[in-house]
């Protein structure tokens, strides 16, 4: 089972949060990608950009931070944040 748990901070306080699981055979990328759509669709958000910043950040610590640079709409909050909590064994 993959678990992505996707979470929005507003003044460093964590405002929403939710885990999007996928179990289908696919990628790992294919899982982040739809995991943070997942999650961006319950939270009624467009879904952010991945800026070179984000992209590092995620390949060295399986999680990263969305800030209103990576948004092409106005955010009411600091950043949203995607974190890998569990992934398969298989790929």
């Amino acid at each position: 089972m993959f678990r992505l748990w996707v979470k929005v901070w507003k003044d460093n306080r964590l405002i929403r949060d939710t885990v999007v699981e996928n179990d289908r055979r696919d990628t790992r990328t294919h899982k982040v990608l739809q995991g943070l759509e997942e999650g961006c669709r319950r939270f009624d958000l467009a879904v952010p950009i991945w800026l070179d910043s984000s992209i590092r950040d995620f390949k060295r610590h399986a999680r990263c931070r969305f800030t209103k640079d990576s948004f092409i709409e106005e955010i009411d909050f600091d950043y949203l944040e995607i974190w890998v909590i569990e992934e398969d064994t298989f790929y």
